[in-house]
């Protein structure tokens, strides 16, 4: 959870495992692409850093949030994808589509990571606004994205 005492960003680079032989599937909403694309690079990023070949990086855009498991479970159901990671952000409006959307698609994406038995990552950003949503997809909250390669290379150690 990110607060004021937490910075999405901040990890032990030595406590990942060699991401050298992972292959990782990476699918990204393009709704409020100013945020998810910074979410992407974060995630990108630091996998990369890990040691995860670029080649064995697989990015897939979509329209929105609510797409998200759809394409992770494609990404997932391929037998090279060792895990696969879900990048998105919903801003609370007016409306409960907010509550729907979020709701759904957490639910939808704990569903990938069971019927696969691969890790599914959230890495969904679900904010009051705008500048919440800026502040952890890059910002004085770190990069989301980042928390997401990580929990994802941390997953498949696991295995």
């Amino acid at each position: 959870m990110a607060t004021s005492l937490k910075n999405l960003s901040e990890y032990d680079p030595s406590a990942l495992p060699d991401g050298s032989s992972f292959s990782i599937g990476i699918a990204v909403a393009d709704w409020n692409s100013e945020v998810t694309h910074a979410l992407l690079e974060g995630a990108v990023k630091t996998l990369m850093e890990a040691g995860v070949k670029e080649s064995n990086i697989e990015i897939r855009h979509v329209p929105g949030t609510f797409e998200l498991p759809l394409a992770c479970s494609w990404m997932a159901q391929q037998q090279r994808t060792h895990a696969v990671i879900g990048l998105g952000c919903v801003i609370q409006g007016e409306t409960r589509h907010f509550d729907f959307i979020c709701e759904s698609t957490a639910n939808a994406m704990q569903n990938v990571a069971l019927q696969t038995n691969k890790p599914c990552v959230f890495g969904v950003l679900t904010t009051n606004n705008q500048e919440q949503a800026l502040a952890r997809a890059g910002g004085h909250h770190g990069n989301k994205g980042d928390e997401a390669a990580v929990t994802a290379l941390k997953m498949i150690a696991i295995r």
